[in-house]
């Protein structure tokens, strides 16, 4: 379908417009370091990913859940015998974790600064409300938004009703994100636009192993590249 029909244009948020995986890259490796005495390092990760896929639907995404797993995953590496310095240890890293600055996507002000003149922009993305909030504010960029959505999960029924709330049609809907999983995926089978800037680190569960063919799909290197399509 052709480009020309876009009315409206949502961008993922987390290592869409700022960092954010590499936090949670380095707050693993913290973990699994401060649990050397109990477990290697791969074995720690693996038995922590599975904590949070345990936790995932009780608790949803954003560095809350996340430092709650952190706190279980190292009740069940130590048996039990973990001290309190451990567990304050990790609360601390989970505060830290939210009062990270905020560091931009190359590109993406001056992209969204030019997208906002043709389109309605939206903020599309999932996790905890006062968390994304609070990072969008700090961001600088909450102006160029048209409309924020931030829900707990990325779902064909999740696009449909964003859709629905913009009154637009699907074939006028265009996603930017690097999560193919929840940013593309999706957005292709409700039969709308989706173009991805993959991010250097990517999270086992958003991963995907299928080649994504599809007429409405797009893949860059850069977010500046959106402005010589669109």
């Amino acid at each position: 379908m052709p480009l020309s029909k876009i009315k409206a244009i949502a961008f993922d948020a987390d290592d869409t417009l700022w960092v954010n995986e590499t936090f949670f890259r380095k707050a693993e490796d913290e973990f699994c370091d401060l649990l050397a005495g109990y477990m290697s390092k791969e074995e720690a990760n693996t038995l922590l990913f599975d904590v949070e896929m345990k936790n995932l639907p009780l608790y949803g995404y954003g560095i809350k859940p996340f430092t709650l797993s952190l706190i279980e995953a190292a009740i069940t590496i130590s048996n039990g015998n973990m001290n309190i310095e451990l567990v304050q240890k990790l609360i601390e890293k989970g505060k830290q974790m939210l009062q990270e600055p905020i560091e931009l996507i190359d590109g993406i002000d001056d992209t969204l600064k030019e997208l906002s003149k043709k389109y309605r922009l939206v903020m599309a993305t999932k996790g905890d409300l006062l968390d994304q909030e609070r990072k969008l504010i700090k961001s600088g960029l909450e102006s160029y938004f048209h409309h924020i959505e931030i829900v707990s999960d990325k779902t064909e029924k999740q696009y449909s009703k964003l859709v629905k709330h913009l009154d637009i049609s699907e074939d006028e809907f265009l996603m930017v994100g690097n999560s193919l999983k929840s940013d593309i995926l999706p957005v292709l089978n409700i039969g709308a636009h989706a173009f991805h800037i993959p991010f250097h680190t990517t999270w086992v569960h958003e991963m995907v192993t299928e080649e994504v063919t599809h007429p409405n799909f797009r893949s860059f290197t850069k977010a500046s590249e959106l402005l010589e399509v669109l």
